[in-house]
């Protein structure tokens, strides 16, 4: 048996500069006992403004906050 070596030029090498496209522009409100689940076993949750996807990042202190989600949860503390 003879092995060979195919050698691609199609690949994407990134540095990770902050600027990714793939880094949220913004953190979305969602049930909290779905975050470590969704975390943990890759499954999707539903955030307030209907967006829906895995949770990959946490959000830290001062990151911008989806402007949907924001209204909505501020008007749900309203009632």
């Amino acid at each position: 048996m003879e092995t060979q070596t195919i050698e691609r030029t199609d690949t994407d090498e990134r540095v990770d500069d902050g600027t990714d496209s793939d880094r949220p522009k913004h953190f979305h409100y969602v049930k909290k006992d779905k975050i470590a689940e969704s975390a943990v076993m890759g499954t999707h949750v539903v955030a307030l403004c209907g967006e829906v996807f895995p949770v990959t990042k946490a959000a830290k202190p001062g990151s911008p906050v989806c402007p949907d989600c924001k209204r909505i949860y501020a008007s749900l503390k309203k009632s």
